[in-house]
């Protein structure tokens, strides 16, 4: 679920590093541009337990981008205090964007995989018209985060949040 992430990023000539969530230090915050956080596999959530959540505490201090991918933007809720619930979706889905997010706009084929979805957090505004949120952005922050795997079907997504 990473390395596509850095071949994306090596292929628009910038630099990156990888750390596991529960490695991250202040100081890789603060030599980070920008942050992505991953998607992991189904099974492979256990960075979503109320007890691990500390180790994404940094979130809301951060001010520099942020793009959550699918259990990333599951993280990003949670520490913005949204519920979470179940819904399964593996597969091709149409979603409609009411209005740009990161260069998507209108019906856009994607890719979900999880299990799981996070409600729309306070000051989050979401983007697609659909019954779970599929993408949201912090109303202050450059925070983004994403329910589907931009790096499956949607690579420009990618490219227009490392241009910010």
């Amino acid at each position: 679920f990473v390395k596509p992430f850095e071949d994306i990023i090596k292929k628009e000539g910038q630099k990156s590093f990888v750390k596991y969530y529960k490695e991250v230090s202040d100081k890789d915050l603060e030599k980070s541009e920008k942050i992505i956080i991953c998607g992991t596999s189904l099974r492979d959530n256990d960075f979503s337990l109320s007890e691990n959540l500390s180790f994404f505490n940094w979130i809301k201090n951060f001010n520099r981008p942020i793009l959550g991918i699918c259990g990333g933007m599951q993280v990003i809720g949670r520490v913005f205090g949204a519920k979470s619930g179940k819904a399964g979706e593996i597969g091709y889905f149409k979603e409609n964007f009411d209005r740009e997010f990161l260069g998507l706009r209108g019906e856009q084929e994607v890719y979900h995989l999880h299990n799981n979805f996070t409600c729309l957090p306070a000051n989050f505004k979401e983007f697609t018209l659909s019954d779970i949120p599929q993408a949201i952005k912090h109303l202050d922050k450059k925070i983004f985060a994403v329910l589907f795997h931009p790096e499956v079907r949607n690579k420009n997504m990618i490219r227009e949040f490392l241009k910010i």
